[in-house]
């Protein structure tokens, strides 16, 4: 719409205005929303509402990739600055509600100046034009290059590695993937496809989340790839994403998925988002990635030889498992990571006890035994020690996997089989797409039980040295030792 002259007028004051706002503004910084394990995570004053982030692949996977994040999002306090989560990318210009912008980077936050001030509770539309970059330090995650394209691993603090965005679960909001690439190439995002256009020996795929998700859980795949469909549960669509040349190999484990989802329905309720499938990706990472809807895997797992049927079996659980715990219900704060990998520990391990004969008990009992090294090594499963600034993965130790999965069988050792089971099938439905702390499971826990858990659960969450197994006097810890650091995300402890 053309400027009216009274508009014209009103935009000029609200620039002069913004003038003399900028010259009292502090430097710009980093900011956070105050998350103990990564304080400059996360930005406070708007909430992010959806993502349409649109990026072009050339055919390289060692070349940035042009890329357009537009967010939408509402302010929750007033605003003369937008802080984003913004790092591996050069950035080309920004608008705010369609005006050009001013912007500096301060840490890896992007601060970009407001045009005009903004009031609490308004919606605001930020548009940042950018490269996407692959190349640089893979450890700390971000785009992952594979033998024909890239894929995504964002977990934990990696996504504004890709994108700007509010990049922390407590945030979570709608996605739309634009993608072009050459027509050669297969893309494959989370969510359902929105369309498909061809052009210029290019196509552009788009895809659409039916439910909110966290930045860290963010998925697109491009390569020379299969998709191969198949239906799930009450007529549920499944896509799996393979490299061409290993789709009939894989079959054998992806065919699986079905009976996979039915049996986490029959523990907890409906699946709860609009697909799901398998990413079989060539590369190593060294660890397999719950990605919402589009779990990523390394080829090596299924093709290799050095793991059994039944440890195959119990990480696609695992994976499976974190779309309830951890993607649909999301943590908070990043010390609640427990309640995501506990509880995919915890079904992973029954999985294999009810499927390949893996006493439950036995490797509760085993984990009962490591508990306070663990501990040690890595702090209580809720109340972590900070990862190392260079080693961001080593958040993920034994102490939030078999370690958490440990608290979630002394809560059924305590009060009882069916109560827990109550619990678990109200947490996912209480708090479908949204994010979560430990606190409301613990009120939840102590709820359904009918009485206050409060001791146990500051015992369990939150001391150094492990308590008594309830109904299992007989347990002993040992004396702690050295323990390993971080622990590959959603592997079982390594086959015998």
């Amino acid at each position: 719409m053309p400027l009216t002259s009274r508009r014209l007028r009103a935009a000029l004051l609200a620039t002069a205005s913004v003038t003399l706002v900028a010259a009292t503004l502090p430097a710009p910084e980093p900011l956070g929303i105050g998350d103990r394990l990564f304080p400059h995570l996360g930005n406070p004053g708007y909430d992010v509402l959806a993502y349409d982030i649109s990026l072009t692949y050339k055919g390289s996977n060692t070349k940035p990739l042009d890329a357009v994040t537009t967010i939408d999002a509402r302010t929750t306090a007033p605003l003369d600055r937008i802080n984003l989560d913004f790092a591996r990318g050069t950035v080309r210009g920004v608008e705010v509600d369609g005006l050009s912008s001013e912007y500096v980077t301060a840490g890896e936050d992007l601060v970009v100046d407001a045009p005009v001030p903004l009031p609490a509770g308004v919606p605001v539309r930020i548009t940042v034009r950018h490269t996407s970059d692959p190349t640089g330090d893979k450890s700390n995650g971000g785009w992952v290059p594979t033998a024909d394209g890239l894929a995504m691993a964002n977990q934990a603090d990696a996504a504004h590695r890709v994108f700007p965005g509010n990049d922390h679960p407590a945030d979570k909001a709608y996605f739309t993937f634009r993608v072009t690439a050459p027509k050669e190439y297969t893309v494959v995002a989370g969510g359902l496809p929105a369309g498909k256009r061809h052009h210029d020996g290019a196509t552009t795929w788009s895809y659409r989340t039916e439910h909110p998700m966290a930045t860290e859980l963010a998925q697109v795949s491009i390569g020379r790839s299969a998709v191969l469909r198949r239906t799930g549960p009450h007529g549920l669509p499944l896509r799996d994403v393979v490299p061409v040349a290993d789709r009939e190999k894989l079959e054998p484990w992806l065919k699986k998925t079905p009976a996979q989802l039915a049996w986490m329905e029959k523990q907890v309720g409906p699946y709860p988002f609009e697909t799901y499938g398998l990413l079989v990706a060539d590369t190593e990472t060294g660890f397999e990635l719950e990605t919402q809807t589009l779990s990523l895997f390394e080829r090596s797992l299924f093709t290799g030889t050095g793991y059994p049927e039944w440890y195959v079996d119990s990480v696609m659980v695992h994976e499976l498992a974190h779309q309830w715990f951890g993607n649909s219900v999301s943590p908070r704060s990043w010390s609640d990571l427990w309640l995501n990998e506990g509880h995919a520990t915890w079904y992973e391990a029954r999985y294999a006890e009810e499927h390949a004969k893996k006493p439950l008990e036995r490797r509760m009992r085993e984990a009962y035994a490591r508990s306070d090294t663990w501990r040690a090594a890595g702090g209580p499963p809720a109340r972590p020690d900070v990862p190392t600034p260079d080693h961001k993965i080593s958040l993920f130790r034994p102490v939030v996997y078999d370690g958490s999965a440990l608290i979630l069988y002394a809560l059924r050792e305590e009060i009882g089989e069916a109560a827990f089971g109550r619990l678990e099938r109200s947490w996912v439905r209480g708090h479908r797409d949204e994010s979560a702390t430990t606190q409301q499971f613990t009120t939840l826990a102590s709820s359904i039980a009918g009485r206050d858990l409060t001791a146990f659960f500051d015992g369990w969450l939150y001391g150094r040295k492990t308590p008594p197994m309830p109904g299992h006097p007989d347990w002993r810890s040992e004396t702690p030792r050295k323990a390993t650091g971080a622990q590959s995300s959603a592997r079982a402890p390594k086959p015998e």
